[in-house]
């Protein structure tokens, strides 16, 4: 099924509404992402952004509303087909198989792209191994661009939590998504980490040739590596723009400091201190 679709953008979101009984989690929501960008999407605890994930990875049927992924409708469809469609997830909870190898991880990211069936796998046929194969140097290559190099043999339960992430992020590349998107990526890290992470999303987007959508609530990573933040509230989208434009807006302010009335010398939202808005965000 296609829409009014926009050429430029490789997923577009229309009026989106999800409805838990007499609660409106999201309301109308649109949200054009153009091809290689970085998206955030931000807002005070309960705000919907999480909601919001959910309807476009199918965890969730839309309520209401069209999600358009490289013109195709996508609304409804279940997880695993919107993943085989070229989307991908992290989770803002760390969703590991803590009990197998990291490389075991990065291997059953890949499930949707592999051809061999069941028949295949137990004759071990030419087509199976050379496939296999294909599939260990790829799961190699990942380890590489994330870092972990030699850490393939390790439990994933074992590793540092910022390496944690990472292999969280190098099981979602292996599906070979074109859009990915990251619930709170630096949840959790320290300065340096989060500095790490900031490069390394920059680089998904070059390397990889991503569009990514991120939930973040350290407004200095939103601000530093966003080409446009998005602002929820009370599941609204109530805000719009560039970071400089997102930072000043009186709207923005309000909603992180629960203020009824925006002072003229009131902070900007890159003023709020971490503390504040993890406190006020979620």
């Amino acid at each position: 099924m296609t829409g009014d679709t926009n050429n430029n953008c490789v997923l577009e979101v229309r009026n989106v509404t999800k409805r838990f009984g007499g609660l409106t989690a999201v309301s109308h929501v649109s949200l054009d992402i153009p091809p290689q960008s970085i998206a955030s999407i931000i807002g005070p605890n309960g705000a919907g952004k999480t909601t919001f994930f959910n309807c476009i990875t199918g965890f969730y049927k839309p309520t209401e509303g069209e999600i358009v992924f490289e013109g195709q409708s996508i609304a409804g469809l279940p997880p695993d087909q919107i993943t085989a469609r070229g989307i991908a997830r992290t989770y803002q909870n760390i969703h590991l198989f803590r009990g197998m190898t990291v490389l075991e991880n990065i291997l059953v990211g890949m499930h949707t792209r592999l051809l061999s069936g069941p028949f295949s796998a137990v004759l071990h046929t030419y087509g199976n191994r050379r496939e296999e194969d294909q599939a260990l140097a790829r799961a190699y290559d990942l380890l590489t661009f994330v870092d972990l190099t030699g850490f393939g043999d390790f439990l994933a339960t074992n590793l540092p939590y910022g390496s944690q992430r990472r292999l969280e992020i190098a099981r979602a590349l292996a599906s070979r998504p074109r859009l990915l998107l990251l619930d709170e990526p630096t949840a959790g890290m320290n300065p340096h980490e989060k500095d790490e992470m900031k490069s390394f999303i920059r680089r998904l987007r070059g390397d990889r040739q991503l569009a990514v959508i991120l939930i973040e609530h350290d407004m200095s990573v939103v601000m530093n590596i966003s080409d446009q933040v998005t602002v929820l509230d009370f599941g609204e989208k109530i805000a719009e723009g560039k970071p400089e434009e997102i930072q000043a807006n009186p709207k923005v302010i309000e909603a992180y400091l629960g203020t009824s009335e925006v002072q003229v010398n009131a902070p900007s939202i890159g003023q709020i201190s971490g503390a504040q808005v993890e406190n006020g965000a979620a």
